[in-house]
């Protein structure tokens, strides 16, 4: 016995009913008296392991015992038990000291373990073995470890396994020789101290590569770490780091276990394999373990493996697991949102059950809110700090957060609500800053106008409302007698009814005041405008009648038709397109014989009166407006005809105005007027200009309508028309050049050239080239020249002249001129504008160049003569083909010139000789040439005016004629007013 309690000493596995003591002898009590004082033992184990004879007092094993499930990680293995006897009330405490027996044999976690060694490894190199794990205890765990066989290369270290490190290492004796032996199988054998001794093997397998020459090595050989018992699954205890100097794969370091950690500390405890991180993973507790030690191993990934090794040794610390807590002593709420910065509004207190750090407390509150905590030992102030607003927030949920200082701390908060009380600092606001109301006129009394909205932004009668119109008159009367406005709901109505003729517009201002101490107030303006509605009829100036008789209206008995009767004078008191105004024609006693304008109330006469008509007309005229619904007005006219109608002077007096009456407005009107004139004018000089300009580039002028241009033989200009056809004829095609042959009565002898000097106007620059003869004589044309150049201006330059196309027209065929010849230049000009696209017509400058000599005609006619041929000019028949004329009715006159063209001499025409081809040039002037006999009458005034002089005589005379007729109609008409 020991202190008053008896110890028990008993091997592990003790077979059941084996003796273990007497306990009565042992207490030194009557074993008989046992049983009568009810002895009873107590245990804290689920399992009863002894038993007590009641009558001899023997104490047995009831149930063997495993040392190694019952202790397992301890180094002692006690039981506890108390004996309980009464009559009288006796307790005695009993220990039970388990002993360990050597029933476990040392076993390594895996049965066989592959060791890479590198073959330029010096003698002296070690290599961690793994070691057994022998659960006995004591001089029954592991003792000894042997290798066999025994070999020279290898031999176990056991000093540092001897020390209590349990660090077992395999050292390299000699040099290896991978060529020589590559594989080498070692048995280790973990031996225990029992009696008999027990035994464990694992097969070492020694694989010789010549790699990887460095193994992992960590940062310390132990770390020592500090874990709360609470931490969470996946707490980071440690992060380990292992470097290795090796490159590439020999590098990479994994970590893992070590063989010799415990099976629990793996289940409590993770590594990570590439980060090295030792976390939590199952549940501690400081009452289990105080302290836990972890073994891992670092090994690189290179071929030849190589392990470093380290200890970390994880303490367990006690935690801080009771939270702050704070209790509100008193609070002062609703606080006046005019307080002043320092205004107590709360005091509170704070407990902590912890101890030390544990328990020191501090409070805070979330930022940004006008409150602020002041502290004294573990009392606190809620303080205003700044100032308060009712109405940006009228209540505050302020939360007091409570932290220890513990590690990890724990806190805990409490929400206290404080209440801002209103006081009367806005004035009301409206929610527009002008209000504008519209009202049709003639409204009844006490229409609603609108409703004018202001709010408070303070509460109960802080934010009361009332709606007052402040005074002043409109046109001399006090606002009241126009509008009215409730003082609860800002209605506003209309006093009277308003007219918009008389008032269009009139602005009231509305005050809102609240009910406060002292009251704020504010005002809004509130313009009313006025509508106008249709509420006047037309009102007709003249002509007036009455309700017994119409209006009287004269008109002479030969009036043509148009002839301005009356005009109708009305107008509108309203505005808008209510005072547009229309006429109308509702009855009348000869509904075909007098019509009315419908916007400006002139009533004409649609045709001329006859000897016959009747001597007076009734009319009745209805004049409407254009509102909704419209409004009219008539009158009713009596016209009468009388055979001479005298003209009424009006009286001046009465339409004469004072130059001070007129407005700024007719002086503006005056001024623009003058303005627009003066840039019209100057546009059309402009234009002139830069016109004139154009032509002068071209060596034209455009002077009190005559052109010049500088003279240039026939020659020249041969050659140069040549070389312009020539330049875009196509390979292999010749043709002549083609002039205008002029033929007068024989006095032309000189060669002259005419360039016409065509309007702006005239865009249409055209000629025509026929071939009428091929170069051998024959008859029919060979080329048409068809092309069509747009220009710009008609000075276009001539290099854009001609260009040949070739038609498949029989060569024995005569060419059909183009039948648009035959008709006047005005009927040609709108035909050219239809058929721009005929192929007998382009577009180049209007010159015309006329070459005459008397000579060539009179060769070419001879020519025509000796031949067999009649002579053109002498044939007076019916036009051939070729022959152009005018039809009758054309617009030419007689005495115009024609031309004609027949089978031509086959003699090639020089530069002053006249070929049997011609050109003509378009322009709105047709050019008519006509060959006559030598001896025919043809004034010789009619050259070069092409049949428009007599036209133009003939328009003269005509034009004449009707200004004399008019001027003799308009005195007619003068003599019959002044008659009448």
């Amino acid at each position: 016995t020991a202190d008053g309690q008896i110890v028990y000493s008993i091997a592990e596995e003790t077979e059941r009913g084996a003796s273990v003591g007497n306990i009565a002898k042992d207490l030194g009590i009557d074993a008989a008296t046992l049983s009568a004082r009810k002895f009873r033992m107590i245990t804290g184990s689920s399992k009863q392991y002894f038993h007590i004879n009641a009558s001899t007092g023997a104490l047995s094993v009831n149930e063997p015992i495993d040392r190694e499930q019952l202790c397992e990680l301890k180094p002692v293995c006690l039981l506890n038990y108390e004996l309980v006897l009464e009559n009288p009330l006796e307790l005695y405490r009993m220990e039970f000291k388990v002993l360990d027996i050597n029933d476990n044999s040392p076993s390594f976690p895996l049965s066989e373990y592959h060791i890479n060694m590198p073959e330029f490894l010096s003698p002296g190199a070690r290599f961690t073995l793994p070691n057994a794990q022998d659960l006995d205890e004591g001089a029954n765990s592991v003792q000894n470890y042997t290798l066999s066989p025994n070999d020279r290369h290898f031999a176990l270290d056991l000093k540092g396994f001897q020390s209590g490190s349990k660090l077992l290492e395999l050292v390299l004796q000699q040099p290896l020789d991978r060529e020589q032996r590559a594989l080498q199988q070692l048995v280790l054998t973990a031996v225990d101290g029992g009696d008999p001794p027990k035994s464990g093997t694992a097969q070492i397998s020694v694989r010789v590569v010549d790699t990887n020459d460095n193994p992992p090595a960590f940062d310390r050989s132990t770390y020592t770490v500090s874990l709360l018992e609470n931490s969470l699954p996946g707490t980071l205890v440690v992060k380990l780091n292992a470097s290795d100097p090796d490159e590439g794969s020999n590098g990479d370091v994994i970590y893992s276990f070590g063989s010799y950690t415990p099976q629990k500390v793996r289940q409590l405890f993770s590594v990570d394999p590439h980060s090295g991180e030792v976390r939590v993973n199952g549940t501690l507790d400081y009452e289990e373990a105080s302290s836990y030690e972890i073994y891992v191993q670092a090994t690189d990934q290179g071929p030849v493996s190589m392990a470093g090794h380290c200890k970390v040794l994880v303490n367990i610390v006690d935690a801080n697991d009771n939270a702050p807590e704070v209790e509100l002593t008193s609070l002062y709420s609703p606080v006046p949102e005019d307080a002043r910065s320092g205004t107590v509004v709360a005091l509170m207190s704070v407990t902590d059950q912890d101890s030390g750090l544990n328990k020191q407390v501090s409070l805070r509150i979330p930022p940004g809110l006008p409150f602020t905590l002041n502290s004294f030992k573990n009392s606190y102030t809620l303080v205003t700090q700044g100032k308060l607003d009712h109405e940006k927030a009228a209540a505050y949920n302020i939360t007091v957060t409570a932290t220890d200082s513990g590690s990890p701390p724990l806190s805990s908060q409490k929400v206290i609500h404080v209440e801002i009380s209103d006081i009367n600092d806005n004035p009301p606001r409206f929610e527009e800053p002008v209000y504008s109301v519209y009202i049709p006129e003639n409204n009844p009394l006490g229409a609603f106008l609108c409703t004018i909205k202001a709010t408070d932004p303070d509460v109960a009668k802080n934010a009361y409302v009332s709606y007052s119109l402040l005074d002043g008159e409109i046109e001399g009367l006090p606002v009241a007698s126009y509008v009215s406005i409730k003082s609860d709901s800002g209605s506003m109505y209309a006093v009277r009814s308003f007219d918009y003729e008389t008032l269009r517009e009139f602005q009231v201002i509305v005050q809102a005041q609240d009910a406060g101490v002292p009251p704020l107030s504010s005002t809004v303006t509130v313009y009313i405008y006025v509508v106008d509605e249709n509420d006047h009829a037309p009102q007709i100036l003249y002509p007036t009648s009455t309700n017994t008789s119409a209006a009287l209206e004269m008109i002479p008995r030969s009036a043509y038709a148009g002839y301005l009767v009356t005009k109708i004078i009305a107008i509108d008191g309203d505005s808008g397109q209510n005072a547009w105004l229309f006429f109308y024609l509702v009855q009348t006693s000869d509904p075909g014989l007098f019509r009315i304008e419908l916007h400006t109330g002139e009533i004409r006469t649609t045709r001329k009166l006859g000897e016959d008509s009747t001597p007076t007309f009734n009319l009745t005229v209805e004049v409407r407006d254009n509102g909704e619904p419209s409004m009219s007005s008539s009158v009713a006219i009596t016209i009468a005809v009388v055979d001479r109608v005298s003209k009424t002077i009006p009286d001046r007096r009465r339409h004469f105005k004072s130059p001070s009456n007129y407005s700024e407005v007719t002086l503006y009107l005056i001024i623009a007027l003058c303005a627009i004139s003066f840039v019209f004018l100057f546009t059309i000089i402009g234009l002139s200009i830069i016109k004139c300009y154009r032509y002068s580039l071209y060596g034209s002028s455009c002077c009190a309508g005559c052109c010049t241009v500088r003279e240039r033989s026939p020659a020249e200009l041969y050659k140069q028309a040549n070389n312009n056809i020539d330049a875009r004829l196509p390979q292999g095609l010749k043709v002549q050049p083609h002039f205008i042959e002029v033929r007068g009565n024989g006095s032309l002898t000189k060669t002259y050239c005419y360039k016409a000097c065509l309007t702006a106007g005239s865009g249409s620059d055209t000629f025509m080239f026929y071939n009428t003869c091929g170069p051998t004589g024959t008859t029919g044309p060979s080329a048409v020249v068809t092309e069509r150049h747009l220009t710009g201006q008609s000075g276009q330059s001539a290099q854009n002249l001609i260009i040949l196309r070739n038609d498949s027209i029989t060569p024995n065929e005569p060419k059909h001129p183009n039948p648009d010849w035959r008709y006047s230049a005005s009927l040609r000009a709108g035909m050219q504008r239809r058929e721009l696209c005929n192929p007998t017509v382009m577009f180049a400058y209007p010159v015309l160049c006329i070459w005459r000599r008397q000579e060539s005609c009179v060769e070419e006619q001879q020519g025509l003569i000796s031949s067999g041929q009649q002579s053109p000019v002498l044939q007076q028949k019916e036009p051939e083909a070729g022959e152009v004329s005018p039809p009758v009715g054309a617009g030419v006159n007689s005495n115009s010139w024609t031309f004609k063209f027949g089978p031509g001499n086959s003699k090639q025409g020089g530069p002053g000789e006249l070929p049997d081809k011609f050109i003509i040039p378009g322009s709105p002037a047709i050019i008519s040439i006509r060959q006559e006999p030598p001896n025919s009458q043809i004034d010789k005034s009619d050259f070069i005016t092409f049949g428009k002089k007599e036209e133009t005589k003939k328009k003269k005379k005509k034009k004449k004629g009707n200004k004399t007729q008019e001027k003799k109609e308009k005195g007619n008409s003068t003599t019959e007013n002044s008659d009448q």
